[in-house]
């Protein structure tokens, strides 16, 4: 509907310079369980400020463009994933969170299989997260390189990778984001792995399994593992 003639009026007169108005960006939280371990994607920054330093795929959103559609243009560009189902995971505006200016970040988390990450473009560096904390307790978290040395992040990026991880284990047990980290078809042991890596604690084989299948959310493929050392065990996918 096109506004009433006082509205245009209005329009018309309008000075978007009389508020001071922020900037707004968009990160990119990448996860994916790996080697008993949640891992991320990070990129070492070339240009002040916090220069060499790792921050998470980010940019500034285009004045034409919504949030989510800047966030899948960051990975695409920064990262060089496609078709990733984005989550927007929280708003950081700090005042002091960028020493430029005042900027806002919209944080989105993505959740991928291992086999993602390969595909990552050159530049971006997968990262292993060590989280310092139980449960949902949230906070802080470090990243580490291939060489377990720490690796500095910039700007607030470790509280919004935390507020990832917190997400992650709060969503598992009541929606199927574990089966987001799993290729199409899977085992019942991969998917245990998946939540014990999220969790960063053991889980009962046999509990587990019961609650799965349970869920009614496992369909079997008919098929089973090949090119294994042992008995084949039987593959699942997500069936919702």
């Amino acid at each position: 509907m096109p506004p009433s003639p006082d509205e245009q009026a209005f329009l018309d007169g309008y000075d978007p310079a009389f508020f001071e108005r922020p900037s707004v960006a968009v990160d990119v939280v990448l996860l994916a369980p790996t080697e008993g371990s949640l891992h991320t994607l990070v990129i070492q920054r070339q240009e002040h400020p916090f220069r060499l330093k790792w921050a998470l795929p980010g940019g500034f959103i285009r004045m034409n463009e919504d949030l989510e559609a800047a966030a899948a243009r960051v990975l695409r560009e920064k990262a060089g994933l496609k078709g990733i189902f984005l989550e927007q995971l929280g708003t950081f505006g700090a005042p002091k969170r960028d020493p430029r200016t005042r900027i806002l970040s919209v944080a989105y988390m993505a959740l991928v299989d291992q086999e993602r990450f390969s595909a990552c473009k050159a530049g971006s560096v997968v990262a292993r997260l060590v989280v310092p904390w139980d449960g949902e307790e949230g906070g802080p978290v470090e990243v580490l390189d291939e060489q377990g040395k720490p690796m500095p992040l910039a700007f607030d990026h470790a509280e919004i990778l935390g507020l990832a991880v917190k997400r992650l284990r709060g969503k598992l047990d009541y929606t199927p984001v574990g089966f987001q980290l799993l290729p199409k078809a899977f085992t019942l042991y991969d998917l245990q792995k998946v939540h014990e890596t999220v969790l960063a604690r053991k889980l009962n084989k046999d509990s587990f399994r019961r609650r799965m299948l349970a869920t009614g959310l496992l369909e079997p493929t008919g098929e089973q593992q090949d090119d294994v050392g042992h008995r084949p065990a039987a593959l699942y996918r997500y069936s919702a």
